[in-house]
């Protein structure tokens, strides 16, 4: 669940007030400022759509020690709708019933070895080779088994069914450095840049979680900085028409200045959150991770301390694939946290101890399905419960 810092009651404002323009609305006591619509974009020609879709000309590069001139953004806003309201407690039973059905790929594999009649050397060999199939990792796997088997010596378990309880047990303590609430309220606003390579499930995501944060009645402001791919910018569009929150975006602009702008527009408009949406990177593209690292200093210009948190987005069909990722990643961006993706649609779900064994970055999100509340916070408890259930 969120961990949230009481808000301190309303201060001088002190921010620099940015230069008049269309680019940015005076700041509103209302979590969602209504202005007015732009109009409708024209068809873009054949020539803007190779220029816009393959990046085909030069882009003008942001200098470390100038800040960037921004180009006026286009603002999308719509008036505030009624929103749904948190899950109760108890809806937490529901979730688990999710989890469950979305990891039983992974867990079928591995619950199938408790069935024999006895624990011995086979048993423990097969789960071996079943927790390695599910890319639990080499490394993980030998702790985990180590681990189960300590508990089984001490616990005189003579029952293979009650192994799998003590399996759990281990997984979940493994797990546990893993478990860490994402904090919002000690920045104002607290800024969030998210990465992920092509197709993590990054974008939707985004809007998952700005979901999350306007039903725990944070105000919102998504800076749409993946400007190279086609439609993104419309598919975070979309997004903050659902959440029914504020979106700063340039056709084909350059990102660090579409990040700069959105951090100070938040500032300006007393934002409790900006999430910047970053193009998708292979960390094999060495010019394209220096990107990056490019928006990350430029938003550091827009505010000092920012951005407070730096989440990549994982797909948890790629299984060792994915630890690759966080440890290129965590090099090159120095990542606080992750969101890990798709885990109904793999039998590699074991891919998070292998995290927490080599790279334990905190797991703020999982996500087992496409609907909005598939996208939960995670206890290392439940996961692995459901997992082995």
């Amino acid at each position: 669940m969120f961990s949230f810092f009481k808000k301190k009651a309303p201060q001088a404002d002190t921010t620099p007030a940015l230069e008049q323009s269309e680019s940015v609305a005076p700041a509103a006591a209302s979590p969602v400022e209504a202005v007015p619509s732009t109009p409708a974009a024209k068809p873009a020609s054949v020539s803007g759509w190779l220029r816009n879709t393959f990046g085909m000309g030069d882009k003008e590069e942001v200098p470390d020690s100038v800040a960037p001139e921004v180009p006026a953004p286009e603002i999308f806003t719509q008036a505030p709708e009624p929103q749904a309201k948190p899950e109760a407690a108890g809806d937490r039973g529901n979730w688990m019933d999710r989890l469950k059905a979305g990891l039983r790929k992974t867990g079928t594999s591995i619950t199938t070895v408790f069935t024999g009649t006895k624990i011995d050397d086979a048993l423990y060999e097969e789960l071996e080779d079943a927790l390695l199939m599910a890319d639990t990792g080499v490394k993980a796997t030998l702790h985990l088994l180590d681990d189960l088997k300590r508990r089984v010596k001490d616990s005189k378990t003579t029952e293979p069914a009650a192994v799998k309880a003590l399996l759990a047990a281990a997984l979940s303590d493994l797990l546990k450095p893993l478990e860490k609430p994402l904090v919002i309220g000690a920045h104002t606003p607290t800024v969030i840049m998210v990465a992920g390579v092509n197709g993590a499930g990054k974008t939707t995501s985004i809007g998952k979680l700005t979901k999350h944060l306007a039903d725990h009645d944070q105000s919102v402001l998504l800076a749409a900085a993946d400007t190279f791919r086609a439609a993104a910018r419309e598919q975070l569009g979309v997004w903050a028409t659902r959440n029914t929150v504020e979106i700063i975006s340039q056709a084909g602009g350059d990102p660090a200045a579409v990040s700069f702008d959105a951090v100070s527009a938040g500032k300006a408009r007393k934002k409790d959150v900006v999430l910047v949406d970053t193009a998708g990177r292979l960390p094999t593209q060495l010019h394209l991770m220096e990107e990056l690292r490019k928006i990350k200093r430029v938003i550091s210009k827009a505010d000092g301390s920012a951005p407070h948190e730096v989440l990549l987005v994982i797909d948890g069909n790629t299984g060792q694939n994915a630890l690759n990722q966080v440890k290129a990643f965590d090099e090159a961006l120095g990542l606080t946290g992750l969101i890990v993706t798709k885990l109904d649609g793999t039998a590699k779900g074991g891919v998070l101890a292998a995290i927490a064994q080599e790279r334990p970055i905190p797991v703020y999100f999982i996500g087992v399905g496409e609907k909005v509340e598939d996208l939960e916070t995670f206890n290392a408890k439940e996961f692995a419960q459901a997992l082995l259930a």
